[in-house]
Protein backbone atom coordinates (compact mmCIF):
# COMPACT_ATOMS: atom_id res chain seq x y z
CA UNK A 1 0.00 0.00 0.00
CA UNK A 2 1.48 3.39 -0.89
CA UNK A 3 1.61 5.82 1.53
CA UNK A 4 -0.14 9.52 0.51
CA UNK A 5 2.79 11.57 2.44
CA UNK A 6 1.30 15.08 0.89
CA UNK A 7 -2.06 13.86 2.96
CA UNK A 8 -3.59 16.13 6.05
CA UNK A 9 -4.13 12.80 8.38
CA UNK A 10 -0.57 11.73 7.40
CA UNK A 11 0.93 14.53 8.43
CA UNK A 12 -0.81 14.67 12.04
CA UNK A 13 -0.08 10.86 12.58
CA UNK A 14 3.74 11.61 11.91
CA UNK A 15 3.32 14.44 14.36
CA UNK A 16 1.54 13.08 16.88
CA UNK A 17 3.94 10.07 16.51
CA UNK A 18 7.11 12.44 17.07
CA UNK A 19 5.55 14.26 19.94
CA UNK A 20 4.46 10.69 21.81
CA UNK A 21 8.33 9.65 21.66
CA UNK A 22 9.62 13.07 22.84
CA UNK A 23 7.26 12.85 25.69
CA UNK A 24 8.53 9.28 26.84
CA UNK A 25 12.18 10.40 26.18
CA UNK A 26 11.33 13.27 28.71
CA UNK A 27 9.60 11.04 31.16
CA UNK A 28 12.37 8.74 30.87
CA UNK A 29 15.10 11.18 31.77
CA UNK A 30 12.71 13.38 34.08
CA UNK A 31 12.53 9.74 36.02
CA UNK A 32 16.22 8.88 36.23
CA UNK A 33 18.11 12.43 36.34
CA UNK A 34 20.73 11.43 38.12
CA UNK A 35 21.63 8.46 35.63
CA UNK A 36 20.86 10.39 32.96
CA UNK A 37 23.83 13.52 34.40
CA UNK A 38 26.12 10.50 35.05
CA UNK A 39 25.99 9.14 31.33
CA UNK A 40 25.89 13.07 29.96
CA UNK A 41 29.44 13.11 31.93
CA UNK A 42 30.46 10.09 30.63
CA UNK A 43 30.05 11.25 27.16
CA UNK A 44 31.63 14.74 27.57
CA UNK A 45 34.36 12.98 29.22
CA UNK A 46 34.81 11.15 25.80
CA UNK A 47 34.61 13.85 23.36
CA UNK A 48 36.96 16.29 25.92
CA UNK A 49 39.83 16.26 23.59
CA UNK A 50 37.64 16.88 21.02
CA UNK A 51 36.18 20.17 22.64
CA UNK A 52 39.14 21.36 23.92
CA UNK A 53 40.91 21.09 20.24
CA UNK A 54 37.28 22.72 18.68
CA UNK A 55 37.56 25.63 21.04
CA UNK A 56 41.43 26.04 20.73
CA UNK A 57 40.96 25.73 16.84
CA UNK A 58 38.08 28.41 17.21
CA UNK A 59 40.26 30.85 18.93
CA UNK A 60 43.72 30.19 17.38
CA UNK A 61 42.16 30.85 13.97
CA UNK A 62 41.91 34.71 15.11
CA UNK A 63 45.69 34.81 15.22
CA UNK A 64 46.10 32.53 12.49
CA UNK A 65 43.78 34.61 10.50
CA UNK A 66 45.86 38.12 11.76
CA UNK A 67 49.11 36.46 10.75
CA UNK A 68 47.87 35.44 7.51
CA UNK A 69 46.23 38.89 6.13
CA UNK A 70 48.86 41.08 7.95
CA UNK A 71 52.39 39.50 7.34
CA UNK A 72 52.15 36.39 4.73
CA UNK A 73 50.78 38.65 2.06
CA UNK A 74 53.83 40.45 1.75
CA UNK A 75 55.25 40.24 -1.83
CA UNK A 76 58.25 38.17 0.13
CA UNK A 77 55.69 35.15 0.11
CA UNK A 78 54.05 35.50 -3.35
CA UNK A 79 56.09 32.37 -4.61
CA UNK A 80 55.30 30.45 -1.65
CA UNK A 81 52.77 27.38 -1.81
CA UNK A 82 49.53 27.64 -0.05
CA UNK A 83 50.72 24.81 1.99
CA UNK A 84 54.14 26.65 3.00
CA UNK A 85 52.32 29.28 3.85
CA UNK A 86 49.88 27.68 6.42
CA UNK A 87 52.67 25.99 7.36
CA UNK A 88 54.81 28.99 8.67
CA UNK A 89 50.94 31.15 9.76
CA UNK A 90 50.50 28.00 12.13
CA UNK A 91 53.90 27.67 13.07
CA UNK A 92 53.91 31.86 14.31
CA UNK A 93 50.24 31.19 15.96
CA UNK A 94 51.58 28.53 18.02
CA UNK A 95 54.68 30.51 19.04
CA UNK A 96 52.84 33.29 19.63
CA UNK A 97 50.16 31.07 21.98
CA UNK A 98 53.24 29.10 23.76
CA UNK A 99 55.13 33.08 24.75
CA UNK A 100 51.68 34.48 26.08
CA UNK A 101 51.44 31.32 28.05
CA UNK A 102 54.85 31.51 29.44
CA UNK A 103 54.89 35.13 30.08
CA UNK A 104 51.82 34.26 31.88
CA UNK A 105 53.41 31.51 34.12
CA UNK A 106 56.78 32.86 34.25
CA UNK A 107 55.81 36.92 35.34
CA UNK A 108 52.12 37.36 36.69
CA UNK A 109 51.07 33.63 37.85
CA UNK A 110 53.81 33.70 40.84
CA UNK A 111 52.94 36.90 41.98
CA UNK A 112 49.48 36.43 41.93
CA UNK A 113 50.05 33.47 43.73
CA UNK A 114 52.43 35.17 46.28
CA UNK A 115 49.33 37.88 46.76
CA UNK A 116 47.12 35.35 47.60
CA UNK A 117 49.12 33.25 49.93
CA UNK A 118 49.97 37.14 51.82
CA UNK A 119 46.45 37.90 51.69
CA UNK A 120 45.50 34.48 53.44
CA UNK A 121 48.08 34.75 56.23
CA UNK A 122 47.93 38.48 56.73
CA UNK A 123 43.77 38.14 57.10
CA UNK A 124 43.43 37.03 60.90
CA UNK A 125 45.81 40.40 62.23
CA UNK A 126 43.33 42.63 59.70
CA UNK A 127 40.36 40.95 61.16
CA UNK A 128 41.36 41.39 64.93
CA UNK A 129 42.67 45.14 63.88
CA UNK A 130 39.35 45.68 62.62
CA UNK A 131 37.78 44.72 65.85
CA UNK A 132 40.03 46.67 67.94
CA UNK A 133 38.87 49.92 65.72
CA UNK A 134 35.21 48.70 66.57
CA UNK A 135 35.91 48.65 69.86
CA UNK A 136 37.45 51.90 70.44
CA UNK A 137 34.79 53.60 68.35
CA UNK A 138 32.65 52.18 70.62
CA UNK A 139 33.91 53.27 73.98
CA UNK A 140 34.83 56.68 72.62
CA UNK A 141 30.99 57.31 71.16
CA UNK A 142 29.18 55.77 73.40
CA UNK A 143 26.92 53.47 70.72
CA UNK A 144 24.22 52.60 72.74
CA UNK A 145 24.25 48.90 73.50
CA UNK A 146 21.35 47.34 70.94
CA UNK A 147 23.09 49.17 68.19
CA UNK A 148 26.43 47.96 69.50
CA UNK A 149 25.77 43.99 69.73
CA UNK A 150 23.59 44.51 66.39
CA UNK A 151 26.92 45.23 64.91
CA UNK A 152 29.63 42.95 66.90
CA UNK A 153 27.17 40.35 65.74
CA UNK A 154 26.70 41.21 62.05
CA UNK A 155 30.75 41.91 62.56
CA UNK A 156 31.55 38.37 64.01
CA UNK A 157 29.43 36.72 60.46
CA UNK A 158 31.28 38.58 58.39
CA UNK A 159 34.32 37.72 60.05
CA UNK A 160 33.64 33.94 60.13
CA UNK A 161 32.88 34.14 57.19
CA UNK A 162 36.36 35.70 55.76
CA UNK A 163 38.15 33.19 57.87
CA UNK A 164 36.50 30.29 56.27
CA UNK A 165 37.03 31.64 52.86
CA UNK A 166 40.89 32.28 53.79
CA UNK A 167 41.13 28.66 55.11
CA UNK A 168 39.16 27.48 51.92
CA UNK A 169 40.82 29.21 49.56
CA UNK A 170 44.37 27.44 49.40
CA UNK A 171 42.71 23.61 49.25
CA UNK A 172 40.61 25.57 46.09
CA UNK A 173 43.40 26.89 44.43
CA UNK A 174 45.21 23.08 45.00
CA UNK A 175 42.25 21.15 43.65
CA UNK A 176 42.01 23.74 40.46
CA UNK A 177 45.64 22.87 39.71
CA UNK A 178 45.18 19.28 40.52
CA UNK A 179 42.39 19.15 37.78
CA UNK A 180 44.65 21.29 34.83
CA UNK A 181 47.15 18.85 35.95
CA UNK A 182 45.05 15.50 34.91
CA UNK A 183 43.51 16.92 32.30
CA UNK A 184 46.96 17.49 30.39
CA UNK A 185 46.63 14.52 28.11
CA UNK A 186 43.19 15.71 27.07
CA UNK A 187 44.82 19.12 26.63
CA UNK A 188 47.46 17.86 24.49
CA UNK A 189 45.41 15.52 22.23
CA UNK A 190 43.11 18.82 21.98
CA UNK A 191 46.26 20.62 20.77
CA UNK A 192 46.87 18.03 18.43
CA UNK A 193 43.04 17.75 16.69
CA UNK A 194 43.40 22.32 16.84
CA UNK A 195 46.14 21.54 14.56
CA UNK A 196 44.71 19.07 12.37
CA UNK A 197 41.79 21.07 12.24
CA UNK A 198 43.67 24.69 11.75
CA UNK A 199 46.08 23.39 8.86
CA UNK A 200 42.18 22.06 6.42
CA UNK A 201 40.07 24.56 8.01
CA UNK A 202 38.77 25.34 4.39
CA UNK A 203 38.21 21.57 3.95
CA UNK A 204 36.38 21.10 7.30
CA UNK A 205 33.85 23.58 6.37
CA UNK A 206 33.95 22.78 2.99
CA UNK A 207 32.59 19.55 4.09
CA UNK A 208 30.43 21.11 6.90
CA UNK A 209 28.43 22.94 3.75
CA UNK A 210 28.42 19.96 1.52
CA UNK A 211 26.57 17.59 4.40
CA UNK A 212 24.36 20.26 5.02
CA UNK A 213 23.10 20.64 1.90
CA UNK A 214 22.65 17.24 1.39
CA UNK A 215 20.16 17.09 4.56
CA UNK A 216 18.46 19.91 4.01
CA UNK A 217 16.81 21.62 0.93
CA UNK A 218 18.66 24.54 -0.80
CA UNK A 219 16.70 27.28 1.26
CA UNK A 220 16.71 25.64 4.62
CA UNK A 221 21.20 24.63 4.32
CA UNK A 222 21.27 28.35 3.04
CA UNK A 223 19.53 29.44 5.99
CA UNK A 224 21.75 27.20 8.31
CA UNK A 225 24.97 28.37 6.69
CA UNK A 226 23.88 32.23 7.28
CA UNK A 227 22.87 31.23 10.85
CA UNK A 228 26.41 29.74 11.26
CA UNK A 229 28.17 32.41 9.58
CA UNK A 230 26.27 35.37 11.88
CA UNK A 231 26.70 33.36 15.33
CA UNK A 232 30.32 33.18 14.30
CA UNK A 233 30.86 36.73 13.72
CA UNK A 234 28.97 37.75 16.65
CA UNK A 235 31.34 35.64 18.72
CA UNK A 236 34.19 35.98 17.04
CA UNK A 237 34.11 39.56 17.20
CA UNK A 238 33.11 39.45 20.62
CA UNK A 239 34.92 37.34 23.06
CA UNK A 240 38.53 38.02 20.99
CA UNK A 241 37.45 41.86 21.36
CA UNK A 242 36.74 41.40 24.95
CA UNK A 243 40.27 39.63 25.47
CA UNK A 244 41.91 42.20 23.87
CA UNK A 245 39.98 45.01 26.25
CA UNK A 246 40.58 42.70 29.11
CA UNK A 247 43.94 42.27 28.52
CA UNK A 248 44.44 46.38 27.86
CA UNK A 249 42.26 47.29 31.20
CA UNK A 250 44.54 44.90 33.26
CA UNK A 251 47.30 46.54 32.56
CA UNK A 252 45.92 50.22 32.73
CA UNK A 253 44.91 48.93 36.22
CA UNK A 254 48.18 47.96 37.41
CA UNK A 255 49.69 50.78 36.23
CA UNK A 256 47.61 53.33 37.49
CA UNK A 257 47.04 51.85 41.05
CA UNK A 258 51.13 51.17 41.37
CA UNK A 259 51.25 55.15 41.19
CA UNK A 260 49.22 55.21 43.64
CA UNK A 261 51.03 52.88 45.79
CA UNK A 262 47.81 50.52 46.41
CA UNK A 263 48.38 47.13 48.21
CA UNK A 264 48.41 43.65 46.47
CA UNK A 265 48.59 45.53 42.96
CA UNK A 266 49.16 42.00 40.76
CA UNK A 267 46.37 40.41 42.31
CA UNK A 268 44.26 43.42 42.19
CA UNK A 269 44.72 43.61 38.71
CA UNK A 270 44.07 40.24 37.63
CA UNK A 271 40.82 40.11 39.26
CA UNK A 272 39.99 43.26 37.37
CA UNK A 273 41.59 42.71 34.09
CA UNK A 274 39.80 38.64 34.72
CA UNK A 275 35.85 40.27 35.19
CA UNK A 276 36.30 42.94 32.67
CA UNK A 277 35.50 39.69 30.20
CA UNK A 278 31.82 39.78 31.36
CA UNK A 279 30.34 42.46 29.56
CA UNK A 280 29.02 45.78 31.52
CA UNK A 281 28.67 44.43 35.12
CA UNK A 282 32.10 42.40 35.23
CA UNK A 283 34.43 45.30 36.30
CA UNK A 284 31.96 45.90 39.56
CA UNK A 285 32.00 42.21 40.04
CA UNK A 286 35.85 42.71 39.94
CA UNK A 287 36.35 45.78 42.16
CA UNK A 288 34.08 44.56 45.00
CA UNK A 289 36.79 42.08 46.06
CA UNK A 290 39.66 44.28 45.14
CA UNK A 291 38.44 47.30 47.19
CA UNK A 292 37.02 44.77 50.36
CA UNK A 293 40.97 43.50 50.36
CA UNK A 294 42.34 47.16 50.04
CA UNK A 295 39.76 48.18 52.90
CA UNK A 296 41.57 45.30 55.00
CA UNK A 297 44.77 47.64 55.03
CA UNK A 298 43.77 51.27 54.49
CA UNK A 299 39.53 52.63 54.39
CA UNK A 300 40.96 55.87 52.39
CA UNK A 301 42.68 53.75 49.86
CA UNK A 302 40.01 51.51 49.28
CA UNK A 303 37.72 54.62 48.72
CA UNK A 304 40.49 55.85 46.01
CA UNK A 305 40.66 52.43 44.72
CA UNK A 306 37.05 52.18 44.14
CA UNK A 307 36.78 56.63 42.02
CA UNK A 308 40.25 54.83 39.78
CA UNK A 309 38.00 51.66 39.00
CA UNK A 310 35.02 53.96 38.29
CA UNK A 311 37.50 56.38 35.99
CA UNK A 312 39.05 53.81 33.86
CA UNK A 313 35.95 52.23 33.59
CA UNK A 314 34.95 55.85 31.90
CA UNK A 315 37.76 55.20 29.49
CA UNK A 316 36.87 52.13 28.64
CA UNK A 317 33.49 52.34 28.01
CA UNK A 318 33.66 55.62 26.08
CA UNK A 319 36.97 54.81 24.17
CA UNK A 320 39.02 51.83 24.38
CA UNK A 321 35.68 49.76 24.19
CA UNK A 322 33.78 51.19 21.52
CA UNK A 323 37.38 50.86 19.51
CA UNK A 324 38.06 47.67 19.72
CA UNK A 325 34.05 46.01 20.34
CA UNK A 326 32.59 48.79 17.99
CA UNK A 327 28.83 47.69 18.16
CA UNK A 328 29.19 44.01 18.20
CA UNK A 329 26.27 43.70 21.48
CA UNK A 330 23.78 45.88 19.97
CA UNK A 331 21.22 45.39 22.73
CA UNK A 332 20.67 47.14 26.42
CA UNK A 333 21.85 47.17 29.27
CA UNK A 334 18.50 45.47 30.55
CA UNK A 335 18.89 42.61 28.21
CA UNK A 336 22.29 42.33 28.90
CA UNK A 337 21.49 41.69 32.81
CA UNK A 338 18.75 39.69 31.87
CA UNK A 339 21.47 37.43 29.95
CA UNK A 340 23.96 37.72 32.68
CA UNK A 341 21.18 36.03 35.48
CA UNK A 342 19.82 33.01 33.31
CA UNK A 343 23.22 32.15 31.67
CA UNK A 344 25.49 32.33 35.15
CA UNK A 345 22.36 30.88 37.01
CA UNK A 346 23.05 27.94 34.39
CA UNK A 347 26.19 27.58 33.66
CA UNK A 348 28.57 29.70 36.16
CA UNK A 349 31.10 32.05 34.73
CA UNK A 350 31.45 30.44 31.73
CA UNK A 351 27.73 31.19 31.24
CA UNK A 352 28.43 34.77 32.40
CA UNK A 353 31.52 35.09 29.35
CA UNK A 354 29.34 33.50 26.50
CA UNK A 355 25.94 34.38 27.65
CA UNK A 356 25.91 37.79 26.06
CA UNK A 357 27.20 37.03 23.09
CA UNK A 358 24.81 34.10 22.93
CA UNK A 359 21.52 36.03 23.79
CA UNK A 360 22.72 38.35 20.99
CA UNK A 361 22.62 35.70 18.69
CA UNK A 362 19.07 34.59 19.73
CA UNK A 363 17.85 38.47 19.96
CA UNK A 364 18.86 38.72 16.31
CA UNK A 365 16.71 35.63 14.63
CA UNK A 366 14.12 36.19 16.71
CA UNK A 367 14.49 40.17 16.02
CA UNK A 368 14.58 39.00 11.96
CA UNK A 369 11.64 37.00 12.29
CA UNK A 370 9.11 39.49 14.12
CA UNK A 371 10.27 42.56 11.38
CA UNK A 372 9.77 40.20 8.78
CA UNK A 373 6.17 39.11 9.33
CA UNK A 374 5.36 42.67 10.48
CA UNK A 375 6.51 44.19 6.47
CA UNK A 376 4.63 41.26 5.36
CA UNK A 377 1.19 43.10 7.80
CA UNK A 378 2.54 46.43 6.02
CA UNK A 379 3.35 47.79 9.44
CA UNK A 380 6.34 49.98 10.48
CA UNK A 381 9.28 47.73 11.83
CA UNK A 382 10.61 50.52 14.10
CA UNK A 383 10.42 50.26 18.16
CA UNK A 384 9.18 54.10 18.38
CA UNK A 385 6.23 53.99 16.02
CA UNK A 386 4.43 51.89 18.68
CA UNK A 387 4.76 54.32 21.66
Amino acid sequence: MKINWNSKYTTISIYSFFVICASIIFYLIASEINLFQIKVGEAISIFMPFIIGFTMAYLFNFILKFYEENLLHFKIFNNLKPKIKRLIGLVLTYTTVVLVIYSFLKFIFPQVLSSIMGLVNDIPYYVSKITVLVNDFNSKYEIQEEYYNFIVEKWTQYRESIIKFATDLIPILGNTVKNILSSIWNIVLGLIISIYLLTDKEKVMALSKKVTRALFSEVRANRLIELVNRGNNIFGKFLIGKILDSFIIGILTFVVVTMAKMPYTILISFIIGITNIIPFFGPFIGAIPSAIIILFISPVKAFWFLVIVLVIQQIDGNIIGPKILGDSLGISAFWILFSLLITGKLFGLLGMIIGVPLFVFIYSIIKEIVEDRLKKKGLPCETDKYI
